[in-house]
């Protein structure tokens, strides 16, 4: 692995219309209702948490591609060509889960072209280790819960007030990071301190 390069955690997930129900507080003797449409419109947000390998400092970045139906190969290389413009040609490690249009014919193809890209799998049902996940419930427990929109452009705009929190929070990425128990940085060899 490129030990000068953004690993970067990408991971897809989908939202509708139909609410995200969540516990919440209400008068007492005043049960809160939910009055939404029963409509299935779905959009689905693919989210990369990039961390650099070698440079805390540059911190965390986020990039957030939401469309209306579902991904497939196709769509995801829409999403690989715009973080390849959001990390500016940066070498990125890409860290994703074992989705088939991920590994794809026609994947493997574009990224062979790619010398900026190298893919990485996560292994097989282990969700807890993408950071991405974590960003995924951040939204669905603030910005998206109880929310009963009436066109997919509410959720978008609910989930782009989500990401500008997250965004804004520089802690918060590397929390999410923090809670799969992995690590970006190695630690300085036992005989090497930092003041050397």
């Amino acid at each position: 692995m490129n030990t000068r390069a953004w690993i970067v955690f990408l991971d897809e997930s989908g939202v509708s219309l139909l609410p995200q129900i969540r516990r919440t507080y209400s008068p007492r003797g005043r049960t809160p209702l939910l009055r939404h449409r029963l409509n299935w419109k779905r959009a689905s947000m693919a989210g990369a948490l990039g961390y650099h390998s070698t440079d805390p400092d540059r911190g965390a970045r986020l990039c957030f591609h939401l469309k209306p139906g579902s991904y497939d190969t196709a769509g995801l290389i829409e999403v690989l060509e715009q973080m390849k413009v959001f990390y500016r040609g940066e070498r990125v490690v890409l860290v994703w889960d074992g989705l088939s249009a991920h590994w794809s014919r026609a994947m493997r193809a574009w990224v062979a072209e790619q010398d900026w890209l190298t893919l990485e799998r996560l292994p097989a049902y282990a969700p807890e280790l993408n950071p991405v996940e974590l960003l995924w419930s951040s939204l669905k427990k603030r910005e998206l819960a109880n929310l009963a929109g009436d066109h997919l452009a509410d959720v978008a705009d609910a989930t782009e007030q989500g990401i500008h929190r997250i965004n804004d929070n520089p802690q918060l990425p590397w929390s999410f990071l923090t809670h799969t128990g992995l690590a970006i940085h190695p630690p300085h060899p036992p005989n090497l301190r930092k003041d050397q």
